[in-house]
């Protein structure tokens, strides 16, 4: 029996290394950006919430600096193993390429935007 084309085991046979590595970690990116959007809103309703208590405002507010900090260590991650590869002399920029990334989170952000106009539009 030949499997289906466009199921799950089809679709995962055709995708590089390359690509697989690229799409993981966009997807890590998004993931680690909206952890954090999440996590800076719960530190200003902390401090929103804190009703003057010191300890509950140093609690907000490194709730706040820590998913900051988390983001910066995310996106600079990519970026310190693409400079260690080439200094090593690696060739990172096969596997992973900060621009096909960006590119990746912005076609994903788009089908997740056009996702909801394709069903309207088929009405």
């Amino acid at each position: 029996m030949a499997p289906n084309t466009g199921t799950l085991i089809s679709d995962t046979q055709n995708i590089e290394l390359g690509e697989l590595i690229n799409k993981g970690i966009a997807y890590a990116i998004i993931v680690a950006g909206f952890l954090s959007v999440v996590f800076i809103f719960i530190g200003g309703i902390s401090f929103i919430l804190s009703g003057g208590q010191e300890e509950k405002i140093k609690q907000a507010v490194s709730t706040i600096r820590y998913a900051i900090i988390g983001l910066i260590i995310t996106i600079l991650a990519v970026v310190i193993v693409n400079a260690l590869g080439k200094i090593i002399g690696i060739s990172t920029t096969d596997y992973i390429s900060f621009s096909k990334i960006v590119e990746m989170i912005q076609d994903i952000s788009k089908s997740l935007k056009g996702g909801a106009g394709g069903q309207d539009s088929l009405r």
